[in-house]
């Protein structure tokens, strides 16, 4: 699949040296700056929140793409889109069943992308109806929280039932684990976003490893 958009995500970035990490993923042709918020509440792990957003916004010069791993995300919609979020996809999980649709017009309300997530133990049957209403969704390859983990093939099997379900402009992303090879994979299965952290921040060349998963 062409027009693959590359995520670089800043979990696996120098914190010390944001900026300087941020300048090097978009000189060397990202889409998108992925933007781990995690609350150590919905997932075993803290990071980043509504400040540094902002403090990133100042300095991008591409989209946010904001992935709230938290608790009530409906409560921080609007701090993140006055932060400067491009994008907020918030989880499945999160939120009762009957809220869903409620966030996702929440999140459009600011004139922002919504996405929606989905852990690894979700089935991809339970997001099919909202996905007339969303503009990405996010299928979980390792257990949100933590980067480096190791890609779980299984979970890419969601990606054909979406996709086939799916409006044709729906961008469907995948985060955990990807590299080049699990990156084409996900690929051949009908994503058409890609979210990298180690692969890319790891790479001694992060132009070319950015080029491999557009090329996936």
């Amino acid at each position: 699949m062409s027009d693959i958009i590359i995520s670089p995500s800043i979990l696996s970035a120098d914190f010390a040296n944001l900026e300087r990490d941020i300048k090097r993923v978009e000189e060397a042709g990202a889409d998108w700056l992925h933007i781990d918020v995690m609350d150590g509440h919905f997932v075993p792990n803290i990071t980043i929140g509504v400040p540094v957003t902002a403090s990133i916004k100042k300095v991008a010069g591409i989209p946010l793409d904001v992935h709230l791993m938290i608790e009530n995300p409906a409560k921080y919609i609007e701090p993140f889109a006055n932060a400067g979020a491009d994008i907020i996809t918030f989880h499945y999980e999160a939120v009762d069943d009957g809220k869903v649709k409620s966030v996702i017009e929440q999140i459009k309300s600011f004139g922002l992308n919504a996405g929606l997530s989905i852990k690894p133990a979700t089935s991809p049957d339970k997001i099919i109806p909202f996905l007339q209403y969303l503009d990405m969704v996010l299928v979980m390859t390792v257990e949100p929280g933590f980067g480096g983990q190791t890609f779980m093939a299984d979970c890419a099997e969601k990606l054909p039932v979406i996709r086939a379900k799916a409006p044709e402009t729906l961008i469907l992303q995948v985060d955990g684990g990807i590299n080049d090879k699990t990156g084409r994979v996900c690929t051949e299965l009908g994503a058409n976003s890609l979210v990298a952290g180690n692969y890319i921040y790891k790479s001694a060349d992060i132009k070319s490893a950015i080029m491999s998963l557009r090329q996936a």
